[in-house]
């Protein structure tokens, strides 16, 4: 690309003159966009499409349930530039999602109805610690970003379709346990802060950057008042001793590992879609001669009339 340029710049007028050019002054180029796709071709194409789409809400709900956009790195106010947050939008009948991050975003579409597509556009290399001018080492860093950027959002998704644990990890990890010799606190499931702390986890932004104490602490700040800094140390503790993030080597920025994602999808997706749902279905608060019972609350019922029946044959007092 230098070459290129040099040979053009040798051809086409310069305002730089040659006394200029003998004091050292020349032109060089900076990166202006760049953009690091990856292309997954499916054997079916219709179920490839069909699993792409079945992703879609869960890039929204996941992270923030009750926001219709996953707010990334921190809190945007008015002096916060660029964008943070995730949209999903039709280009026609293609559906398509965008994960903004500062000046970058990460696109990810189903190409001409065959292959997944997934593009990282890095418009400022400042977002990432890299600096402007074509060299070598920056191109060759900026490359690497967009692949793991591209390969950790497409295994984000995948880790949400296929999250379940086994018993014991999940015993593992909400009971109190002793990992590598030092103890390892529960993440007690239903615990508000718990759940609190396991939804911000599967927050898209994490995918760019990593976390710190302070990025991981105002999201949660967000969902319970008055969360400290202290709280979040304690918490990125527990994290650590149950494998959910390890620590990125010489800096203080953790990522998540696979289990630890996969682990936090699982909880998140129970507690916001299964329990909570289910709870406010069995004890509804409109009276059923006003609005017909929905079926759980309606099995539920008929389970404890079974049940008691049960117990007044057995002659056994409630």
């Amino acid at each position: 690309m230098q070459a290129f340029f040099d040979r053009w710049q040798r051809a086409l007028p310069s305002p730089l003159t040659a006394e200029d050019r003998a004091r050292g002054y020349r032109h060089e180029l900076a990166f202006r966009q760049a953009e690091i796709s990856d292309t997954r071709m499916f054997d079916r194409a219709a179920a490839g499409r069909a699993w792409f789409e079945r992703t879609l809400p869960d890039q929204l709900t996941l992270g923030r349930p009750d926001q219709v956009a996953i707010v990334f790195g921190r809190r945007v106010n008015s002096r916060t530039p660029g964008r943070f947050h995730t949209k999903i939008f039709h280009k026609g009948v293609e559906p398509a999602i965008q994960v903004h991050y500062r000046a970058s975003k990460v696109k990810q579409y189903f190409k001409e109805g065959r292959a997944l597509r997934t593009e990282t556009t890095v418009n400022d290399t400042r977002d990432f610690g890299i600096g402007r001018r074509l060299t070598q080492a920056n191109w060759e860093a900026l490359v690497a970003i967009g692949h793991h950027v591209n390969q950790r959002f497409l295994d984000h998704q995948l880790q949400a379709c296929q999250c379940a644990p086994d018993a014991t990890t999940l015993q593992r990890v909400v009971l109190p346990s002793i990992e590598d010799g030092l103890p390892a606190p529960g993440l007690r499931f239903g615990e508000p802060r718990t759940i609190a702390l396991l939804a911000c986890l599967c927050c898209s932004e994490h995918l760019f950057a990593g976390l710190t104490n302070r990025s991981l602490r105002e999201l949660i700040a967000g969902l319970i008042p008055g969360y400290s800094p202290r709280q979040m140390t304690y918490d990125l503790r527990r994290l650590r001793r149950k494998r959910f993030i390890q620590r990125i080597p010489r800096t203080q920025r953790y990522e998540l590992t696979s289990e630890g994602h996969r682990l936090a999808v699982f909880l998140t997706k129970t507690y916001t879609r299964i329990v909570n749902p289910s709870l406010a279905e069995l004890a509804p608060s409109v009276p059923p001669d006003i609005a017909k019972p929905p079926p759980l609350a309606q099995a539920w019922r008929a389970f404890e009339r079974a049940l008691q029946a049960r117990i007044d044959q057995a002659g056994i007092m409630a």
